[in-house]
């Protein structure tokens, strides 16, 4: 249950981001050097137009490039000559203000390989340097990693075949990525994709609770609509019959109500009455049950309090018209008392079953 509370966490949170994270491009040219010692490196940024800029020049044998060698070694194609680059740059300087910039490289040079192996270095940017420019980017792999695992792709078994099961690695990472920007677009759909990880695995409890997170923390996204039906059918689908706890049932009507107060095209698209009726059909099952168990373990009292709640309740029943079948084979056991205050039960055998008390005996 600790991925539950980690997601009710979620929903306790009060997201006041109002954009995300802007994502600075990097810079991915360098020239090569001529052979002169002084020769210098040209530095690009990505301006507002989208279109590189030159911005500086950058003395080579410097750290920035040192690292620009290892970034264009990963836009060449080469990742594990810019792994090569990016473990040799971070061995010399491990206090460098590009450490950040460095791990993402490497992280990215490891991804085609060993996409496990390229988490560790995106974690260390994700946990040690969030305000860098580079932490988005960062949690950005890892959400796409994260999208992987939870299409079923399996981890490496020490770098051989793909045997490892990434199911905790895929709720892990996409429950960190909305711990890390919450409010954020990224976070929205690292909640709506666990979401749809616990519905298609048909772990309803987690499914409604995920949907539930994601209509309180982004009430106005495009895909609410989506989560609020989700949310309905991960409701119905988590009862599991009459002799099950029936909280579920409860709040998918509650949630049916609403969605047809706000949404009433969309309520009448699915079939919102019907599958109310379905719902009080269950309910009503849930008390006949109950009141069947009672019977059982002889306790007459109690069984005639839940039949009583439910002729009261749902009158029209199925359950309703089997429970007034069986009333009259212990209404003579109950003390006068109880007798006084409950239904008329001749009445209600006679108008639903059209049996008269006294002309026809209740069923076995």
């Amino acid at each position: 249950m600790l991925q539950l509370d980690r997601l009710r966490s979620l929903g306790l949170r009060s997201f006041g981001l109002g954009t995300g994270a802007t994502i600075a491009a990097a810079a991915l040219l360098a020239l090569a050097a001529t052979g002169a010692a002084f020769a210098q490196a040209e530095r690009y940024e990505l301006d507002a137009l989208d279109r590189w800029k030159k911005v500086a020049d950058v003395t080579p044998g410097s750290e920035e490039a040192q690292l620009l060698a290892a970034r264009r070694a990963l836009v060449d194609g080469e990742p594990a000559r810019a792994q090569k680059l990016a473990n040799a740059f971070l061995e010399r300087y491990p206090l460098s203000r590009y450490r950040a910039d460095a791990l993402l490289v490497r992280g990215d040079s490891k991804r085609g390989s060993d996409e496990y192996e390229a988490l560790f270095d995106y974690e260390e940017v994700c946990r040690r340097y969030a305000g860098s420019e580079v932490f988005v980017p960062a949690l950005e792999r890892e959400y796409e990693i994260a999208t992987l695992y939870a299409k079923g792709l399996r981890r490496r078994f020490f770098g051989t075949f793909r045997i490892v099961d990434t199911s905790e690695d895929a709720q892990e990472l996409l429950i960190r990525v909305q711990e890390r920007l919450p409010g954020s677009d990224l976070g929205e759909r690292a909640c709506m994709t666990l979401s749809d990880y616990y519905f298609d695995r048909r772990e309803m409890l987690m499914a409604a609770e995920s949907y539930r997170i994601f209509i309180e923390n982004y009430p106005r996204s495009p895909q609410v609509s989506k989560a609020r039906l989700r949310l309905i059918y991960a409701y119905l689908a988590g009862f599991r019959g009459p002799e099950y706890d029936a909280s579920g049932l409860l709040e998918a009507r509650a949630k049916l109500r609403s969605l047809q107060a706000m949404q009433p095209g969309l309520a009448q698209q699915i079939g919102a009455e019907s599958i109310l009726v379905r719902i009080e059909e269950s309910e009503a099952a849930k008390f006949l049950a109950t009141a069947s168990w009672y019977l059982e373990v002889d306790d007459p009292i109690s069984a005639e309090l839940f039949i009583r709640r439910l002729v009261q309740r749902h009158p029209r029943s199925i359950a309703t018209i089997e429970a007034l079948r069986i009333v009259p084979t212990f209404l003579a056991k109950l003390p006068k008392t109880i007798l006084d205050d409950a239904p008329d039960y001749h009445a209600l055998r006679k108008a639903l079953l059209g049996i008269d008390w006294d002309a026809m005996p209740a069923d076995p």
